[in-house]
Protein backbone atom coordinates (compact mmCIF):
# COMPACT_ATOMS: atom_id res chain seq x y z
CA UNK A 1 0.00 0.00 0.00
CA UNK A 2 1.81 3.47 -0.72
CA UNK A 3 1.88 6.02 1.66
CA UNK A 4 1.53 9.51 1.69
CA UNK A 5 0.23 9.92 -1.73
CA UNK A 6 3.85 8.38 -2.75
CA UNK A 7 4.24 5.34 -5.29
CA UNK A 8 5.80 1.74 -4.37
CA UNK A 9 8.36 0.11 -6.18
CA UNK A 10 9.15 2.94 -8.33
CA UNK A 11 10.11 6.29 -7.99
CA UNK A 12 7.92 8.99 -9.82
CA UNK A 13 9.52 12.66 -9.51
CA UNK A 14 6.80 14.24 -12.29
CA UNK A 15 3.91 13.17 -14.03
CA UNK A 16 2.13 14.31 -17.34
CA UNK A 17 -1.38 13.14 -18.12
CA UNK A 18 -2.18 14.22 -21.56
CA UNK A 19 -5.32 14.47 -23.13
CA UNK A 20 -7.09 10.77 -23.17
CA UNK A 21 -7.51 9.71 -26.57
CA UNK A 22 -10.28 7.56 -28.52
CA UNK A 23 -11.47 6.35 -32.05
CA UNK A 24 -13.52 9.32 -33.63
CA UNK A 25 -16.77 7.41 -33.16
CA UNK A 26 -16.33 8.23 -29.26
CA UNK A 27 -15.34 11.74 -29.76
CA UNK A 28 -16.69 14.15 -26.67
CA UNK A 29 -15.87 11.79 -23.98
CA UNK A 30 -11.91 12.52 -23.70
CA UNK A 31 -12.05 15.74 -21.86
CA UNK A 32 -14.36 13.77 -18.73
CA UNK A 33 -12.11 10.97 -18.51
CA UNK A 34 -9.04 13.16 -18.32
CA UNK A 35 -10.54 15.26 -16.16
CA UNK A 36 -11.44 12.41 -13.81
CA UNK A 37 -8.01 11.16 -13.92
CA UNK A 38 -5.91 14.22 -13.35
CA UNK A 39 -8.33 14.91 -10.68
CA UNK A 40 -7.27 11.39 -8.89
CA UNK A 41 -4.09 11.65 -9.17
CA UNK A 42 -4.21 15.53 -8.11
CA UNK A 43 -5.92 14.79 -5.19
CA UNK A 44 -4.27 11.76 -3.68
CA UNK A 45 -0.60 11.63 -5.06
CA UNK A 46 2.33 13.76 -3.91
CA UNK A 47 3.30 13.55 -7.61
CA UNK A 48 3.68 17.12 -9.41
CA UNK A 49 1.47 16.83 -12.40
CA UNK A 50 3.36 18.26 -15.44
CA UNK A 51 3.49 19.06 -19.41
CA UNK A 52 4.65 15.69 -21.20
CA UNK A 53 7.80 17.40 -22.65
CA UNK A 54 8.81 18.23 -18.53
CA UNK A 55 7.81 14.83 -16.88
CA UNK A 56 9.73 11.59 -15.65
CA UNK A 57 6.54 9.69 -16.54
CA UNK A 58 3.76 9.68 -18.85
CA UNK A 59 0.39 7.93 -18.22
CA UNK A 60 -0.95 7.56 -21.73
CA UNK A 61 -4.76 6.27 -21.82
CA UNK A 62 -6.73 5.64 -24.75
CA UNK A 63 -10.46 4.79 -25.01
CA UNK A 64 -10.66 1.70 -26.96
CA UNK A 65 -14.86 1.52 -27.34
CA UNK A 66 -17.56 2.35 -25.69
CA UNK A 67 -21.33 1.27 -25.99
CA UNK A 68 -24.89 1.00 -24.52
CA UNK A 69 -26.55 -1.83 -23.93
CA UNK A 70 -30.33 -2.59 -22.95
CA UNK A 71 -30.81 -3.47 -18.95
CA UNK A 72 -34.39 -3.65 -18.32
CA UNK A 73 -37.15 -3.22 -20.46
CA UNK A 74 -40.90 -3.57 -20.88
CA UNK A 75 -43.20 -4.76 -23.50
CA UNK A 76 -45.93 -2.42 -24.63
CA UNK A 77 -48.89 -2.85 -26.45
CA UNK A 78 -50.62 -1.06 -29.08
CA UNK A 79 -53.41 -1.22 -31.51
CA UNK A 80 -52.03 -0.69 -34.67
CA UNK A 81 -55.27 -0.89 -37.93
CA UNK A 82 -57.00 -2.96 -35.94
CA UNK A 83 -54.06 -5.58 -35.15
CA UNK A 84 -52.23 -5.86 -31.85
CA UNK A 85 -48.32 -4.77 -32.25
CA UNK A 86 -46.00 -5.14 -29.26
CA UNK A 87 -42.95 -3.24 -28.63
CA UNK A 88 -40.28 -2.73 -26.04
CA UNK A 89 -39.42 -0.01 -24.38
CA UNK A 90 -36.16 0.45 -22.60
CA UNK A 91 -36.56 1.85 -19.19
CA UNK A 92 -32.19 1.38 -18.43
CA UNK A 93 -29.13 0.96 -20.03
CA UNK A 94 -25.51 -0.53 -19.37
CA UNK A 95 -22.69 1.44 -20.29
CA UNK A 96 -19.94 0.08 -20.95
CA UNK A 97 -15.99 1.45 -21.65
CA UNK A 98 -12.92 -0.35 -22.30
CA UNK A 99 -9.82 1.16 -21.88
CA UNK A 100 -6.11 0.96 -22.45
CA UNK A 101 -3.21 2.58 -20.62
CA UNK A 102 -0.15 2.90 -19.95
CA UNK A 103 2.72 4.41 -17.63
CA UNK A 104 6.13 5.46 -19.96
CA UNK A 105 9.34 6.41 -18.41
CA UNK A 106 9.84 9.62 -20.69
CA UNK A 107 13.34 9.84 -21.07
CA UNK A 108 14.23 5.85 -21.75
CA UNK A 109 10.82 4.76 -23.49
CA UNK A 110 10.50 2.48 -20.87
CA UNK A 111 6.77 1.14 -20.07
CA UNK A 112 6.83 0.65 -16.54
CA UNK A 113 3.21 -0.89 -17.14
CA UNK A 114 0.62 -1.47 -19.32
CA UNK A 115 -3.12 -2.67 -19.53
CA UNK A 116 -4.57 -3.37 -22.87
CA UNK A 117 -8.02 -4.55 -21.31
CA UNK A 118 -9.53 -2.24 -18.79
CA UNK A 119 -13.32 -2.25 -18.41
CA UNK A 120 -16.17 -0.20 -16.37
CA UNK A 121 -19.17 -0.37 -16.86
CA UNK A 122 -22.45 1.18 -14.87
CA UNK A 123 -26.33 1.82 -15.57
CA UNK A 124 -28.48 4.59 -16.50
CA UNK A 125 -31.99 5.31 -16.62
CA UNK A 126 -34.19 6.44 -19.48
CA UNK A 127 -37.30 8.59 -19.36
CA UNK A 128 -40.60 7.36 -20.89
CA UNK A 129 -44.15 8.91 -20.95
CA UNK A 130 -42.93 11.22 -22.44
CA UNK A 131 -39.55 10.68 -23.18
CA UNK A 132 -37.50 13.36 -22.09
CA UNK A 133 -34.11 13.27 -24.70
CA UNK A 134 -32.40 15.75 -22.83
CA UNK A 135 -33.09 14.00 -19.61
CA UNK A 136 -31.90 10.81 -21.06
CA UNK A 137 -28.34 12.54 -22.18
CA UNK A 138 -27.80 14.03 -19.34
CA UNK A 139 -28.12 10.25 -17.77
CA UNK A 140 -25.90 8.78 -20.10
CA UNK A 141 -23.32 12.01 -19.29
CA UNK A 142 -23.28 10.91 -15.57
CA UNK A 143 -22.83 7.29 -15.97
CA UNK A 144 -19.61 8.62 -18.63
CA UNK A 145 -18.64 10.67 -15.56
CA UNK A 146 -18.86 7.65 -12.84
CA UNK A 147 -17.17 5.26 -15.24
CA UNK A 148 -14.53 7.75 -15.94
CA UNK A 149 -14.09 8.02 -12.15
CA UNK A 150 -14.09 4.02 -11.76
CA UNK A 151 -11.33 4.18 -14.25
CA UNK A 152 -9.16 6.41 -12.84
CA UNK A 153 -9.79 5.01 -9.55
CA UNK A 154 -8.12 1.93 -11.28
CA UNK A 155 -5.21 3.90 -12.99
CA UNK A 156 -4.03 5.59 -9.71
CA UNK A 157 -3.64 2.07 -7.51
CA UNK A 158 -2.44 0.39 -11.05
CA UNK A 159 0.65 3.19 -10.59
CA UNK A 160 0.93 3.98 -6.79
CA UNK A 161 0.39 0.03 -5.36
CA UNK A 162 2.12 -1.92 -8.38
CA UNK A 163 4.16 -4.34 -6.08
Amino acid sequence: MHTMGKPIGIEIKSMAIPMVKSPSAFLGFEPVFTTAIRREFISHAKIPLVSEKNAAMVLIVNVRKIWTEPLTYRITKTKVSGNNTYYEVTNSRWIRAKIKAKLVNRTTGEVVWEDNSINERTTYTLTSNPPDPILDRYNKKEAVRRIAEQIAKRLYLKTMERF
